[in-house]
């Protein structure tokens, strides 16, 4: 997983190459640089913000995170400062004018959006001719489960909208829309399964 991610975000980084951008960001880096646009944040922040807000769409791990903080650094798109707290070592950081540059000319960019989904459900279902009407019935029901966590999550943050900014705000009102969407397309489809209505040709 973490190889196949890696792979992505090199590929990204030579597209960016290759269009002229002046600044080399990777995936994960450019969700390093908006969070700490919000304010100061060390790599333990980070993670905490993208578990609480994008991980419903773009995930991060603690392996990806602290490498790329020393790649940003590296680059100057970052400055980190030692700030020791209870005993314990830390390092918080903050975007330089490079940085800031770098981020705006991202979000301003008229790069192609990449969408990509990776859902194992979608993927057995797509396999599901492979094995009998009963399996695919149980995989539906999964994926609904699933999702309906999801949707309880993501209400959850809802009762937090008024405290949001417009962006993270409409970000959620359109991850519950299509939550709710995948939802009520499982029901319909549990009841073509369990009627009979979808058999293997």
């Amino acid at each position: 997983m973490e190889l196949r991610r890696a792979e992505r975000e090199q590929r990204a980084e030579r597209e960016d190459r290759g269009a002229g951008t002046a600044f080399l960001l990777t995936p994960t880096g450019r969700v390093i640089l908006g969070m700490i646009a919000f304010g100061r944040q060390t790599g333990y922040d980070i993670k905490q913000l993208v578990d609480r807000s994008t991980r419903h769409f773009w995930a991060a791990s603690y392996g990806q995170i602290y490498p790329e903080l020393r790649r940003l650094e590296a680059q100057d798109l970052i400055a980190g400062r030692s700030e020791p707290s209870g005993g314990r070592s830390r390092t918080v950081y903050e975007l330089t004018e490079a940085g800031e540059r770098a981020l705006q000319d991202w979000l301003t960019g008229r790069s192609t959006v990449e969408w990509e989904v990776r859902d194992e459900g979608m993927l057995k279902l797509f396999f599901s001719d492979l094995t009998d009407p009963e399996h695919r019935l149980d995989n539906v029901r999964a994926m609904r489960a699933l999702q309906e966590r999801k949707l309880e999550q993501l209400e959850a943050l809802r009762a937090k909208a008024g405290e949001m900014r417009p962006g993270p705000r409409m970000t959620l009102e359109l991850g519950i829309g299509m939550t709710e969407w995948l939802i009520d397309w499982c029901v319909q489809t549990e009841r073509r399964l369990s009627a009979g209505e979808e058999q293997t040709t």
